[in-house]
């Protein structure tokens, strides 16, 4: 029997084998004596024996006998299965005569009244490979067409199909008989598999029978629409001068009910045709099913496809005008539908649309507000504000719809969507000097409604910065005096305290004074209080909710606002030097400044707040007040001018990048769509219909086989590349057995093509190579033993499942039997297969903030140290980079110069969707010769402990392989 007979449609899981001994005359015995039940538990001890190689070549008359012609329906279901599994033909090949009998008995099955044997029965006949069984039951068959149940016909126009298929002369009019069974059959069933046989057997009447229904296709079951979109789709590939004959056809599904069909036939469509009519009613086709579909994958696997539309570069144009219709899409709750939507709106907006698209963000961001209490509405509020920071750096006409919505997020208690709203403020506020009043008015407006320390730091920079004019210093001065409430601090402070413990003694009737307090311990002695330690003690509720937000934020310890107030208080003060002339009107302004500022660093220094100031902060203080006290024209320029041009310099390098990636998408595009004088001319006469339905180009098929580079990856057509850098050697060469590995990574599962080789002069049985997995690595199949000639070879294939970013490690060994040995098995240990994480790792990209918040959120950290002979700081990192897979996010230009310290943030993303970060810290030793190497280290943070040290140590060995 060959490979291609062999085949197994049915497996049983044999676990219900009892222990009990069963032979054939028991069997025999059982099948003949037994009642109904036993006669069924015989069958099914029959068919596992048969399964599991046992040769029962008795039985076979017995149960022809006694079970063939039982009526009981689970007895004719395990009948199906044993005549299926059972051996039909005897050792030459001749069919046995005992299956003339068998073909008797399903003939009368084909007949049976019962609508269920003869619709079994007619499955059955489809794993049927002898034509000397089917052929008496060809006329049983063709009646079936015609009986009254639909699950019987159906199944009959499958047989008819298997059997035309494979033995065609047994009914050479199949085509025509099921095109007349077509024609007057109404199930949806029955036509669908009736017409799935005219495809594939007679694509002509196929075409004639859907020339005849095209108009009726609507009214069509979905099952049946679904076939007929294949057949379109096949032919208009096939003969492109069909489509015009069949494109209507696809148009008229595009309003079925079944949301799959109408999938299907939009992207058909976009297939067969090119027209802006066509593409913009996929497009709404598509929109609609993203709207009305619940399920989320179904969404996003549908703006995928838009998406794919709108990178072709003649539908692009389509989408624009269908910007609003896709934001319909933003009603789904699920943030990743979100994010794709968003994205896809803005790649396509234009100049014509982006202000109804800005107002619709605008009602989003009123909506979103309203809605509390859901995990992801902070994120969506995120996104939405980034979408508009993308419309007003796109289209800076907008800046006046979005700046004064935007504005209202600073008082926002999540940083989320504030923290973006912050970037967005500074980049406008200096990139657009006609909106500049404006954003400052606003500023003014929110800034004392802001209850977030990084927030208010950042407004009292921009304000600091950008606030020009008497009237306008004027104002931030009294906005922030305001915020810092009655001064000097320490002294309000105690006389608050003060002030509540005397309340609180007439409340208890005691005499104590408020500045101290004598107590009694739980010993019995006396303990005297300050009023700095009753402050730190007292719960300060009502106090708390009278204080100014900058008073409360240095309360509570917060005094990284104290460096931001002060750079901002100093350059106010210097440029209302310039703007007002009045000396006393200066002095005025200079004496309050300063007193702010020592009335902060008094009170960090003193024991109110609940954490002290730290000395960074107490510095920064120092330096502006004396800043303040000297009026120096160099300090007066470097905080007025210098810190300004800090901030263009890094706008300018993140513009840069933008529009060289702009130039590279429209370089792409342009690509596609012009043509240059010396592409070659696709002749039609020379294009071949594929397996797929496609057409390829024989001219390139050839000379890609000439040259060698015909099914090769586009990796393995690299010159450099060799099968051979992946062959790991597992045994040596003076082993019995010689083994090596090919390693094929693919995704997520690992192929092993190991090669064993015989150096023995003895025959080795059940040579079998044994595998175990170290990590989230799974084997998939064990490798089948083999039998191995004196000095032969041969291939065994493994799988291995990947789970997760990590290295991994397969190891085992080949043991296998000596013919004549009498002695255990031999036994050859292999050497490890190291999985490298490199495999799974690709660069990736994602802004600061994102990396910030990851680098807070992940928990597992690696920190190794650099030990390399590299004395190049930009060398040594380029050097990481190609080590790791990873993409610098730090600009280049801010790596240049001839400092002698680096520091750059690394990011990666692996196939399983799972982040790494790394920051490098390298310099050059002070004091040390030039071609000292860098020191430094280098930490990596993962969400998985595994993600992080396998990260770490494909570092460490890079660096080793650095040394001379």
């Amino acid at each position: 029997m060959t490979s291609a007979e062999s085949i197994c449609y049915t497996l049983i899981n044999s676990s219900s084998i009892t222990d009990e001994p069963t032979n054939e005359t028991n069997l025999k015995n059982e099948i003949e004596h037994g009642d109904v039940r036993t006669k069924t538990d015989a069958l099914k001890k029959v068919i596992l024996m048969t399964l599991n190689g046992e040769k029962l070549q008795g039985l076979l008359m017995t149960i022809i006998k006694y079970l063939l012609p039982s009526d009981d329906h689970t007895i004719k279901k395990l009948l199906l299965i044993f005549w299926e599994i059972w051996p039909k033909t005897d050792n030459e090949g001749k069919l046995r005569p005992e299956m003339i009998l068998v073909c008797d008995a399903y003939r009368k099955d084909l007949q049976h009244p019962n609508e269920f044997i003869r619709g079994s029965t007619l499955r059955f006949l489809c794993k049927l490979r002898q034509p000397e069984l089917i052929e008496p039951l060809m006329p049983a068959i063709r009646s079936c067409l015609e009986h009254r149940h639909s699950y019987v016909r159906r199944n009959a126009v499958l047989a008819i199909y298997t059997i035309y298929r494979k033995f065609d002369q047994l009914i050479p009019d199949a085509p025509e008989l099921i095109h007349e069974f077509l024609e007057g059959e109404k199930d949806a069933s029955c036509k669908r598999n009736a017409f799935m046989m005219l495809i594939h057997a007679d694509q002509e009447r196929a075409l004639d029978y859907l020339s005849t229904c095209i108009d009726q296709v609507n009214t069509f079951n979905d099952i049946l629409q679904l076939v007929i979109v294949e057949l379109v789709y096949k032919v208009c590939h096939a003969n492109p001068n069909e489509r015009a004959r069949f494109i209507r056809c696809i148009y008229n599904l595009l309003q079925s009910s079944s949301q799959a069909v109408r999938y299907e036939a939009a992207g058909t469509l976009v297939t067969l045709s090119n027209a802006p009519t066509a593409v913009r009613a996929a497009a709404q086709c598509y929109i609609e099913l993203i709207v009305k579909e619940a399920d989320n994958n179904v969404k996003l696997i549908v703006l995928d496809r838009l998406v794919e539309l709108k990178n072709h570069p003649l539908h692009e144009k389509v989408l624009q005008e269908l910007v609003m219709d896709i934001l319909r899409a933003l009603s789904s709750p699920d943030l990743e539908v979100r994010r794709k939507t968003l994205d896809l709106a803005l790649d396509l907006v234009s100049s014509r649309n982006v202000e109804d698209l800005v107002k619709f963000l605008e009602k989003e961001v009123t909506k979103s507000s309203n809605v509390q209490g859901h995990d992801n509405t902070d994120k969506y509020r995120q996104l939405l504000v980034k979408t508009m920071h993308a419309c007003t750096v796109k289209f800076p006409d907008t800046a006046a719809l979005v700046i004064p919505v935007l504005m209202e997020f600073l008082g926002d208690s999540e940083e989320l969507a504030a923290a973006d709203v912050l970037v967005f403020v500074r980049e406008a506020v200096h990139r657009h000097e006609q909106h500049k009043p404006l954003i400052l008015d606003k500023l003014l407006e929110v800034f004392p409604s802001i209850r977030t320390v990084k927030i208010l730091r950042g407004v009292l920079w921009i304000l600091g910065e950008y606030c020009e004019g008497t009237t306008r210093i004027l104002r931030f001065v009294t906005e922030v005096r305001k915020s810092v409430g009655e001064l000097p601090m320490v002294e309000t402070e105690l006389k608050l305290a003060a002030g509540e413990e005397v309340e609180k003694e007439e409340e208890t009737e005691k005499t104590e004074k408020s500045s101290s307090s004598r107590r009694v311990t739980e010993m019995g002695t006396y303990v005297t209080q300050s009023a700095f330690s009753v402050a730190n003690t007292k719960s300060g509720n009502k106090s708390q909710k009278n204080r100014p937000p900058l008073r409360q934020f240095f309360m509570d310890g917060d005094f990284s606002l104290a460096g931001a107030l002060s750079t901002s208080l100093t350059k106010q003060a210097l440029r209302f030097l310039l703007t007002c002339p009045d000396p006393r009107k200066q002095n005025s302004f200079i004496a309050e400044s300063m007193l702010i500022l020592s009335s902060v660093m008094h009170l960090g220094r003193s024991n109110l707040p609940k954490k002290p100031i730290s000395d960074d902060e107490i510095d920064r203080l120092t330096v502006c007040l004396k800043v303040l006290a000297d009026r120096n024209e160099t300090m007066a320029e470097i905080f007025t001018s210098k810190c300004r041009g800090s901030l263009s310099h890094l706008l300018e390098i993140r513009a840069a990048e933008e529009s060289v990636q702009r130039r590279v998408a429209e370089r792409t595009k342009t690509a596609l769509t012009a043509v240059q004088p010396d592409d070659p001319i696709n002749f039609a006469q020379l294009l071949a219909k594929a397996e797929s339905g496609s057409l390829e180009d024989q001219f390139e098929l050839s000379l890609s086989a000439a040259v060698g580079t015909l099914n090769q990856k586009k990796e393995a057509r690299d010159p450099t590349a060799s099968k051979l850098n992946k062959v790991t050697q597992l045994t040596g060469f003076s082993d019995p057995v010689y083994a090596e590995a090919y390693v094929h990574i693919n995704q997520y599962d690992i192929v092993l093509d190991v090669l064993i080789v015989n150096q023995t002069s003895d025959t080795l049985q059940n040579c079998t190579v044994e595998l175990a997995t170290l990590g989230d690595l799974k084997l998939v199949e064990k490798p089948s033993p083999l039998t191995l000639a004196p000095h032969d070879f041969a291939n065994i294939k493994a799988s291995v499942k990947v789970a997760s970013t990590e290295n991994g490690i397969i190891f085992g060994n080949i043991v296998y039997d000596v013919t004549g040995a009498v002695s255990d098995r031999n036994c050859v240990v292999l050497n490890d297969i190291h999985i490298d994480i490199m495999d799974y790792i690709q660069p990736a990209t994602c802004s600061d903030a994102e990396f910030r918040q990851m680098w807070a959120e992940f928990e597992w950290e690696n920190k190794v140290t650099v030990n390399t002979n590299m004395s190049d700081l930009v060398n040594f990192l380029h050097h990481i980079l190609k080590s790791t897979n990873m993409k610098c996010l730090t600009p280049e230009k801010a790596l240049g110069g001839e400092s002698g310290f680096l520091a750059a943030n690394l990011f990666a993303k692996s196939i399983f969707g799972e982040s790494a970060l790394a920051n490098v810290s390298i310099e050059k030793p002070l004091g040390k010769p030039p071609g000292t190497p860098v020191a430094g280290h280098i930490r990596i943070r993962a969400k998985s402990q595994g993600m992080a040290l396998s990260l770490g140590d494909k570092i460490n060995l890079s660096q080793k392989k650095t040394k001379k």
